[in-house]
């Protein structure tokens, strides 16, 4: 392989995990998570995520700002209200490989090898 070529693939694949890390980045706070849990079933106002998710409302919209500024929430106006929706459903997808297999290891944190679990140790 040319150096050029190998130097563009080393490059490349530096943005690969620098725009995964991002995106892990966003996605590690359990507000966040609760958040896209609450919009998987479709879009919902400011209101009705605080009556979902136990948190204040500046502390709700920060995050919000957060997902929405990263391109996994999209959101519109209607009239005073502001509506959130996913916009990425990768994301989402995601989140819910991650939370699901955390879920089972918590549930039955004897019943998998260690091979197979994503924690690599007993959650209780």
């Amino acid at each position: 392989m040319e150096p050029l070529m190998a130097a563009a693939e080393e490059a490349e694949s530096g943005r690969v995990f620098e725009l995964a890390a991002e995106l892990f980045g966003v996605l590690a706070a359990p507000m966040r998570l609760r958040i896209l849990s609450a919009l998987c079933d479709g879009e919902r106002s400011v209101t009705q995520l605080l009556e979902k998710i136990d948190t204040t409302q500046p502390n709700l919209s920060q995050h919000l700002n957060v997902l929405y500024r990263t391109g996994v929430l999209a959101k519109r106006k209607e009239g005073a209200q502001v509506i959130y929706r996913v916009q990425s459903e990768k994301a989402v997808t995601l989140c819910r490989a991650v939370c699901t297999q955390i879920a089972i290891e918590v549930d039955e944190p004897l019943q998998l090898p260690v091979a197979e679990r994503l924690v690599g140790r007993v959650v209780a």
